[in-house]
């Protein structure tokens, strides 16, 4: 029986005879595993070295990690967000996986970490906040319902003080986005524009979403096959509904790549990156098209509770937003779809030109 298990160093020695055998070692404690892969024997070698591996940690940092990954809170987590916690683990298990509970609650652990944190912010700051963030996270959890009586990294100050309640996107960057972008990026803005969704829910979005006149859209990350979050129900603006009724069913996705599969989560922020460097626009987000959400949804007629509900702001923010913004936004949900539906049409006289030459060829 073969198998494949992570954890396991695989070594062939030769010996005097000639014949080449194959050991196994469990990695994290350099133990000799027993049997061939599979067997019971094999599969018990590796249960005793894992328990020898939880003796050993018990009592330490490395021990509180592997304690809190047995938690529904770590359950309850985004694959993609325990990949990164798991990143972040290496690293504070290098740093201070043999400490015992006592240092964990000392000041001197505290400022051992922030004098990490005052030196590594100076070239990355939201790295080197978000690496803190995560111990913290850990040891507050530790806490409230772990064996720590108290969290020493609670309220530690952040690096990266970047605030971009001020950043929204303007006629003019919409407009030198469209002129440049993909049909599949153009599809992408007017989403934003005219839903207000964070770009994962926005890659979800399949077309039983939509009815034809609404979309309904569970706010959060997909976990396990299942989703998590509030369900939303968003009315759509005319120019929205406009672009869906066009557009072709080429997946049971709304959004995809021009070859009708899913985005890869790095692959489309790759191509949105790659548009807004072709545009010219620096310092804008795709999530800072949000704010420009709330003057389209306030010109479709909704009102600000409506809005918020949508978007998540907060109504003073709304407010603020078109205070500020909802005169120079007013032509904006006109000129995204005109230019998008400009390059339907083209891409549609290109078919039916080379369909007509075809069948004049036969």
């Amino acid at each position: 029986m073969r198998t494949h298990l992570k954890g396991i160093n695989t070594i062939k020695r030769k010996l005097a005879s000639g014949e080449v055998r194959t050991y196994y070692y469990h990695r994290a404690t350099g133990k000799r595993l027993q049997g061939p892969p599979g067997s019971p024997e094999f599969l018990a070698s590796i249960a005793a070295a894992e328990a020898s591996t939880r003796q050993r940690d018990k009592g330490t940092f490395a021990g509180l990690i592997r304690e809190f990954q047995q938690t529904a809170k770590w359950r309850r987590l985004a694959e993609s967000t325990k990949a990164e916690y798991r990143r972040i683990f290496t690293f504070w298990e290098d740093q201070f996986g043999t400490c015992p509970y006592p240092a964990l609650e000392d000041k001197a652990f505290r400022r051992a970490v922030i004098k990490w944190h005052d030196q590594f912010s100076e070239e990355k700051p939201r790295e080197a906040d978000n690496r803190v963030t995560v111990l913290a996270r850990v040891l507050s959890w530790a806490t409230r319902d772990g064996p720590l009586k108290r969290n020493v990294m609670d309220g530690f100050e952040r690096a990266y003080q970047g605030d971009r309640s001020e950043k929204i996107w303007l006629p003019e960057h919409v407009e030198a986005f469209m002129a440049v972008a993909t049909p599949e990026m153009k599809l992408a803005m007017v989403l934003a524009l005219h839903t207000g969704q964070r770009q994962g829910d926005l890659l979800l979005l399949t077309w039983n979403n939509y009815d034809g006149e609404r979309i309904s859209i569970h706010q959060g990350k997909a976990r396990r096959g299942k989703l998590k979050g509030r369900l939303v129900t968003i009315k759509c603006t005319k120019a929205l509904k406009e672009t869906l009724d066009a557009l072709p069913k080429r997946s049971t996705l709304i959004l995809t790549t021009k070859t009708g599969r899913a985005f890869q989560k790095r692959y489309f922020a790759l191509q949105w990156e790659k548009t807004c460097k072709e545009a010219g626009i620096e310092d804008l987000h795709f999530h800072d098209i949000r704010g420009t959400t709330v003057t389209m949804l306030f010109q479709a007629g909704c009102n600000l509770g409506e809005i918020v509900s949508i978007t998540g702001h907060s109504l003073r923010r709304a407010q603020d937003i078109l205070d500020k913004y909802l005169a120079r936004t007013s032509t904006m949900a006109d000129n995204a779809i005109a230019k998008f539906e400009n390059v339907l049409e083209t891409n549609s006289a290109k078919r039916t030109a080379k369909q007509e030459k075809q069948k004049h060829a036969k």
